[in-house]
């Protein structure tokens, strides 16, 4: 089981379907569905993205938020 999540950890590629984003201060890696970049509420998060970062990402997209307030948009988006 150690070895599965170790190589979890190392895995770069997001899941057929999905696209990695890292948030907050500890930069923590989540996996996204594609389908949620049709949701105004996510692509506002991904312009404030661009507003402060800018449009070069060279390991992942960041978005400028807390993962309690990712976790909360994450929430309402699958529930939605």
């Amino acid at each position: 089981m150690a070895k599965k999540e170790e190589a979890a950890g190392r895995r770069r590629r997001a899941l057929k379907g999905h696209f990695a984003v890292y948030v907050g201060s500890e930069m923590k890696r989540f996996e996204v569905p594609i389908s949620y970049l049709q949701n105004p509420k996510f692509q506002q998060l991904l312009h404030n993205a661009a507003d402060e970062y800018g449009y070069t990402h060279h390991n992942g997209i960041i978005l400028p938020c807390d993962e309690s307030t990712f976790n909360n948009l994450i929430s309402f988006l699958r529930n939605h």
